[in-house]
């Protein structure tokens, strides 16, 4: 099995907060994530595709044609956008990294001409990333 990973980066606002919580839990769970005028991240994605290499191409995926998927329906969605408010595949839900992810890997599952989508690896700081491999 052979895995090919492409990387993009996007920046990105939103607000860590439950509205079935009172304002003090938010704040004690989210902290400054809770601001209620949002904070934001320079985000780092990173997609693997696994599969086989193809003996017509080379490739198990043309790493162009995966760019192009990736800025098409996923950058494109959340680049420079108010997470909670912006993009649609987030509607109603805490955009906490471990739900970001799982929500670009919904994007992507069938989105991919060969290969299969392996992970989906989100890092919204240096030191922290969330890395999702589907259900």
């Amino acid at each position: 099995m052979i895995y090919v990973t492409r990387r993009e980066v996007f920046s990105a606002s939103h607000r860590l907060h439950n509205q079935n919580l009172t304002d003090e839990e938010n704040i004690e769970i989210y902290d400054k994530c809770n601001n209620p005028n949002g904070h934001g991240h320079n985000y780092t994605l990173e997609v693997v595709v696994a599969g086989q290499v193809d003996p017509k191409t080379g490739y198990v995926i043309d790493l162009k044609l995966l760019k192009k998927i990736m800025r098409e329906h996923v950058i494109a969605k959340l680049d420079h956008m108010n997470l909670n408010l912006d993009v649609g595949f987030l509607k109603g839900i805490i955009p906490t990294a471990e739900n970001i992810a799982k929500g670009i890997w919904e994007q992507l599952h069938d989105k991919l001409p060969s290969g299969k989508l392996y992970s989906v690896k989100l890092f919204e700081t240096e030191n922290n990333y969330i890395e999702y491999r589907g259900e």
